[in-house]
């Protein structure tokens, strides 16, 4: 299946477009979002990739974030793929933060979850290479996310030095390793072995870091996944000892929604627009 647009929407001035293809990393047809600001129909513009939660898939960040407002002021790209593997041959399991939905960007080495969750290679090499070879872009990266989309940003800018400008987050799980959600999708994606899993947790990999890249991340103090699943205080402490900066900035009364998102969507995207101008 070759690139295929199936959905383009006026937005702010330019195109809100949804594209379905056959990806090679995932073995099944995969769709994406892609917001082109007016700005791109004169001149290359660099790309902020968006990762986003538990349950979520293109669709939750283009209708909810209110973020094109903003990838519109500044001239970016945004970038939005699912968060996991689809079709009748993916595997699948019951409860919502393992299988489809849930696919934690790692590449998952365990049946029968192997065969096609590599969310991980997708967003890194292939998705990219496709964006690249399709739009006018001009090859500067940054990434972002929310949530289990938080931690895939963190891990991914964290293991691929000199590829991400920037990289922010909004209530990221932080510390996978160390929590209920984390325990879950990675003893199931990658088997026992914890020292598979701290290559997926932000926390164990700022202590090895080759590249000091600025950390900032959002989270709101009234977020009911905050003491049970987030945990930011582990990455936080992480970064002090390794001497990783990172901005934490907690928001009074912000729960874990969109509404959070919303409120502050527009900071990040101008943090981002600064250092992909750079």
């Amino acid at each position: 299946m070759a690139l295929e647009r199936i959905e383009h929407r006026a937005c702010f001035g330019g195109w809100q477009d949804v594209y379905e293809h056959a990806s090679t990393a995932l073995g099944c047809t995969m769709r994406f979002a892609v917001y082109l600001p007016p700005q791109a129909d004169k001149a290359k513009l660099p790309v902020l990739y968006w990762l986003s939660g538990l349950t979520c898939n293109e669709q939750n960040f283009i209708t909810k974030a209110g973020a094109q407002r903003y990838a519109a002021e500044h001239g970016v790209i945004l970038v939005a793929p699912d968060t996991s593997p689809r079709g009748d041959d993916v595997a699948d399991a019951d409860g919502y933060d393992l299988g489809k939905g849930a696919g934690f960007y790692v590449d998952a080495t365990q049946a029968p979850w192997a065969a096609h969750y590599r969310m991980y290679d997708y967003v890194v090499n292939e998705l990219p290479a496709l964006i690249e070879a399709t739009f006018a872009v001009t090859g500067a990266r940054a990434i972002s996310g929310h949530s289990m989309g938080g931690h895939g940003a963190l891990v991914i800018a964290l293991r691929n030095p000199g590829r991400y400008r920037s990289v922010s987050a909004f209530s990221p799980i932080v510390a996978p390793s160390q929590v209920p959600w984390g325990e879950k999708a990675l003893g199931a994606y990658l088997g026992d072995d914890r020292a598979a899993w701290a290559q997926y947790d932000a926390t164990a990999l700022v202590e090895t870091a080759t590249e000091r890249l600025p950390l900032l991340i959002d989270q709101g103090d009234a977020d009911e996944f905050l003491d049970g699943q987030l945990k930011p205080h582990l990455l936080q402490a992480a970064c002090e000892a390794a001497g990783h900066p990172i901005d934490l900035r907690v928001q009074p009364g912000y729960d874990h929604s969109y509404y959070f998102i919303q409120s502050f969507i527009g900071d990040h995207i101008a943090h981002h627009a600064k250092a992909l101008r750079g």
